[in-house]
């Protein structure tokens, strides 16, 4: 609780106990209030901590909060261009069909897409690496803001589709693949391949082994054979990744629907909020060297 800004704990406790004063008791409204905020995707750690460095609250926190964006750019995408833009597998499984069938055309605007994802992955890995050469804390969050400055491009040439579509729709396709494969590689990097949140076709397989794990019954306990027991942190994250995809997906088909390209503006705010702390944090970091190496420089 002590590395959450305090002013929204205050923002999310008030509003809380409004919501929940006649349901609960105080300390069920209490315990209710301190769970909220630990799933705010709001801690100084969060992406800054690294592989086994993180706890599973930071690995909640992010996966809620990048599957929720994936799911609405994914969604609210295919409304907005006709395509599925995270779907790698779907992707390859296409040109093939349309390699088969001799429409090279297509196969070949099936291939741009699947580059295109693999660019931004690339890019991606790339600015990470060069942020974790550079000590570079923000190195995650700063991949965030490239990303929500994508999104806005995509807004403003989204906007254009109808004007010179044969132009613009091929660009916006591969732009969002592009958005996609970066946001997937951040993800997946700082939590050491733990959570995934562009695609569901592993986290379904997943949840489905641990449910299975989950109720299969132990009935004799056997001499140096292991009992069968699910991961219960595992599969609350996995259903977590598929609840806030789905969420995502909702809103951002929703959003494109009534409100038009204008959605990204808010999902590009979101990725900025998530990336303030460590860049503000980059920031007090960098402020105290220079006035460090200032001190050291006046003359005696």
């Amino acid at each position: 609780m002590r590395r959450i800004p305090r002013a929204i704990q205050l923002i999310v406790a008030r509003y809380l106990r409004r919501l929940l004063r006649n349901r609960l008791d105080g300390q069920q409204l209490q315990a209710a209030v301190d769970r909220a905020i630990a799933t705010l995707p709001i801690q100084e750690k969060l992406l800054v901590r690294e592989g086994a460095l993180r706890s599973e609250s930071l690995n909640r926190q992010l996966a809620w909060a990048m599957a929720f964006v994936a799911g609405a750019v994914n969604a609210g995408g295919f409304l907005a261009v006709g395509h599925y833009t995270s779907h790698v597998t779907g992707v390859v499984s296409s040109m093939a069909d349309e390699l088969a069938l001799g429409d090279l055309t297509t196969a070949l605007a099936a291939l741009a897409m699947m580059l295109s994802f693999l660019g931004g992955a690339f890019a991606c890995t790339t600015l990470i690496s060069f942020g974790q050469r550079h000590r570079m804390r923000s190195r995650y969050a700063l991949t965030l803001v490239v990303e929500a400055a994508l999104m806005l491009i995509f807004g403003f040439m989204g906007s254009r589709l109808q004007q010179r579509i044969e132009f613009n729709l091929p660009i916006t396709v591969m732009l969002l693949c592009f958005i996609m494969g970066l946001h997937n590689a951040v993800t997946s990097i700082i939590s050491g391949a733990a959570v995934r949140t562009t695609h569901l076709t592993g986290t379904v397989t997943d949840i489905g082994v641990e449910l299975s794990r989950l109720a299969y019954l132990n009935l004799h306990d056997k001499v140096g054979r292991k009992r069968i027991l699910a991961d219960r942190q595992k599969l609350t994250l996995l259903l977590l990744i598929l609840a806030a995809f789905l969420s995502g997906g909702v809103a951002g088909a929703l959003g494109f629907k009534h409100i038009g390209f204008k959605v990204t503006v808010p999902l590009a705010g979101f990725l900025c909020f998530l990336a303030a702390r460590p860049l503000l944090l980059e920031l007090r970091l960098l402020l105290h060297r220079v006035k460090k190496q200032w001190s050291t420089d006046e003359p005696v």
